[in-house]
Parts: C-alpha cells; structure tokens; sequence
C-alpha cells in the first residue's frame, strides 16, 4: 500500500473512530438502571411522639425521626401498589426488614418537605412529597425467598373484557337503533380470548355497572369494555357480459371506543373511514369487522392498564362547615396509605367541595376500597360526626358528612383525634412511634385491635 492510499484510508478511518468512542461513551449513561427505573411521586406524612424521653435531651433528633417516618410512610404507600393493605399490616415486621428500612436507596429525591408542626391531637407532622423508585420496591419485595413472598404481591390476574360490536346501514335513518352483531361479537371475542382472557356479556356487565356506585355490590364487573361500531353501505353493479346483477357491501366507516368500567374513564378510541373495503358477503363482512377491531388490541394493552400504579379519582365531600376543615381533610387523606396523593380543588361552605386523589391501584370497585379504606380510618378517628358513601360513578365518588347537632364537633374532632392513618397502621409501628400514655391511650380507642396485639381496629 503506498503512502497516499495509506494516508487517505486513515482519514476516512478516524471519523469512524471518534463516532464509535463517542456512542461507548454514552452506552452507561443508558444502560444506568436508576435512570430507567420508574418512579412514582407520592406524597407522605410523618409522626413523632413529642413527649418521648429521648428528644428532652435532643430536638434535633425529632426532626431526624420525622423525616425518617416520612419517608417509610412513601415507601409503605408504594409497597401498597404491589401489596393489598391488610397483608403489608401482617407482614409488616418481614416487609420492614427487607423494603423499608431501605428507605433511602429507594427514594430518588424529596421534592417537598414542611417544617415540623405540633398539632393539637399531641402529635408532631410533617409531610414530603418524595419520588420513588416504584420499579426498584418492586425488585425488592421480589428479592424474598419464595416462602415469605408466597400470596405477598397481589394477584391482578387477567383481564376481564365484555364487547359489543354494532352495525348501521346507509339505508336506514340515523335515528334507527343499531343492530347487534354477533358475528363481528364471536371473532372480537375470540381475540382477547387467545390471549387467556376470560370474556363477559356486555348486557350483564351493564346490569352490574347500575349497582356499582352502591357499596352492597359485590359483584365483579368486568374490568374493560370495548365497543364497536361499522356502518355499511350496499352498492348493485350490473355485469355487461351476462347482465347479471352483483351487491357489494361496502364499508363506509367504523368506530372503536374501550372503557376502564373501574373509572369509567375511555383509554382508547379511534375512527377510521377505509378505502377499497368492500364484500360480496354480508357475513363475511362482519367477520372481517370483528377482526379489524381486534387488530386494535394488543395483550400488552391491556395488561398495561390492569397494572397501573395508581388510579385518578374525584372525592366530592358534602357539608364542610368551612375552610379549614377541608383542610384539615385533605391531610387526614395524604395520611392514608392509599393515598398517594391528595388535592383540595373546589371549596363550598356546607355545599360541594372536591378533592382530586391518586390511589394505589385496585382491581374491585372503588366505592368498596373507599368505604374499607377511607371513610372506616375516617369515622374512627372522628367523635360524633360520621361520613357516609353515598354514590361512585366512575371515577367521582361522593361522600355526605353528618357534622353531627352541635357546631363545631366536626372540626374539633380533626384536630384533636390522632391520625386516621393510625387506624390501620401495623402494631410494630405504633409501639415505636408511642412512648406517651395519653397519646396510646388515644389511639388504643381508634383502634382497639393494638390492645390485643392484633392488625388494627379496622378490617381493610
């Protein structure tokens, strides 16, 4: 090779080398697992009994502790997303050990944090709003052996799906009611059913979603419906050669919609108007139609709405006596370990005042993990005045306070009774936060299952 060749390959080289070390330079940066992780904001608040001994000697130590219990409050409420409540409250020595002690690793960074505050239910507060690391709790609760983590993480299994697929023609007025077809019905079904889904009547799922927003529904409804439409048209050709006369049935448009019966919420829709779709056939039309719709539809799909984190619903609280009060409501739900995030949004004295919340995912119906959850910690902690489900549908939920005869009742009982959170906490976590005598003795009467040693006065 002579010097001039040699001297222009190595020019063409050495471009390629600077592009190859600049793309090995980056790859870690890529490859970085905390970067990839997803993360979930939660928002948490902390305890501190002020009258233990060992902050006489050391304020600073109860800041230390605040901060701290905040942050294993986030972790436990992303524990919560893999993990029913009553079972972390069981296994919360096991889960303590493993995930929550890790509280550090696991949370990216504190985006918020309130200064300490001493209520006059005797506690010390503070709240953080923190981003956690939701993929890497996952990892490790599955890090247990396979004894302890046996029938821990919660069973989504899979989806349940209805569907209705209707058909319009041209012919008829647009007033006319659609046509069911079963055929387009059949094929759609037997997609989602390849996937190992198990598929519902539509008609039934609607019969069951008309008892949804009632607590007394224990039914399951199924967790998607995915609803079709087609709309045809028919068009004769006459042949020259033989005179004979040749319907097509063309198809004009279709339209898909998929809803979350969960949330009522409609995670997918879609109109198409195609082009050259025509059938000799009206049966084979409809088959088509059916497998159109389902070509809509991945397993991926749906899996990944069953297994969201978190969920978005509208709380509407009726007879706030004021301001504060709603307030108060508001971190009374932070507090709770469902609720991984919580907003005040409109406020009506002795009207409707509404809070925006993000709960852990639930496979049942929120009006029952509402009622278990929310109001039973709620009525607990409150003396006199009670909340009452009163209507859910979809994701708005509606709730009506009994403030009780004497005024005033309900905001004292806010700000006097311990935490609602305490309500369902595990008994490990009281006895380290208490050390006061008053302060257990109030919280023994919210939950009188710490007495006995049990999971907590309330069922959830």
């Amino acid at each position: 090779m002579n010097t001039s060749t040699y001297t222009m390959l190595l020019r063409l080289y050495r471009p390629f080398c600077l592009l190859l070390a600049g793309i090995l330079f980056f790859i870690p940066n890529f490859g970085n697992s905390a970067d990839k992780a997803d993360t979930l904001i939660v928002t948490a608040e902390g305890l501190a009994d002020p009258n233990a001994e060992v902050y006489k000697k050391d304020k600073g130590l109860m800041a230390d502790d605040l901060r701290r219990d905040a942050q294993r409050q986030a972790i436990e409420k992303a524990v919560g997303v893999y993990v029913e409540s009553n079972t972390l409250v069981e296994n919360y020595l096991l889960i303590e050990d493993k995930v929550l002690s890790k509280s550090k690793g696991l949370i990216k960074q504190i985006l918020e944090q309130s200064p300490p505050r001493l209520g006059a239910d005797g506690f010390m507060h503070m709240q953080i709003k923190a981003e956690v690391y939701i993929a890497e709790v996952k990892t490790a609760l599955q890090s247990l052996s396979r004894e302890n983590r046996l029938s821990l993480i919660k069973e989504h299994g899979n989806p349940t799906i209805s569907v209705a697929v209707v058909v319009r023609d041209t012919k008829r007025s647009s007033e006319a009611v659609p046509e069911n077809s079963s055929i387009a019905d059949n094929i759609l079904k037997e997609h989602f059913v390849n996937f190992g889904y198990r598929v519902w009547s539509e008609a039934y799922t609607q019969l069951l979603l008309q008892d949804a927003g009632t607590v007394k529904s224990n039914r399951r409804i199924a967790d998607f419906s995915v609803i079709g439409e087609a709309k045809f048209k028919q068009t004769s050709i006459t042949l020259k050669a033989s005179g004979l006369q040749v319907t097509k049935h063309v198809l004009t448009s279709w339209t898909v919609k998929c809803i979350n019966n969960h949330t009522g919420e409609e995670i997918y829709f879609n109109n198409k108007v195609p082009k050259n779709k025509a059938w000799a056939d009206e049966d084979q039309a409809l088959e088509d139609i059916g497998k159109l719709i389902g070509e809509e539809f991945t397993k991926d799909f749906f899996e990944s709405q069953l297994l969201k984190p978190s969920q978005r619903y509208q709380i509407q609280l009726t007879g706030l006596p004021d301001y504060d009060t709603a307030l108060l409501f508001k971190d009374e739900f932070v507090g709770l370990r469902n609720i991984l995030n919580a907003e005040l949004i409109n406020f009506e004295t002795n009207g409707l005042s509404q809070f925006e919340v993000e709960c852990t995912s639930s496979g049942g119906n929120f009006a029952q993990v509402i009622n278990s959850t929310i109001l039973k910690p709620l009525n607990a902690k409150l003396d006199g005045p009670q909340l009452k489900l009163m209507s859910q549908h979809g994701n708005v939920v509606r709730i009506a306070i009994d403030a009780g005869s004497q005024e005033g009742v309900i905001g004292k009982s806010m700000q006097n009774s311990p935490p609602a959170s305490l309500v369902t906490a595990a008994p490990e976590r009281i006895n380290k936060l208490i050390q006061d005598k008053d302060l257990r003795d109030k919280v023994n009467r919210m939950n009188p299952g710490i007495n006995a040693g049990g999971s907590g006065g309330v069922n959830n």
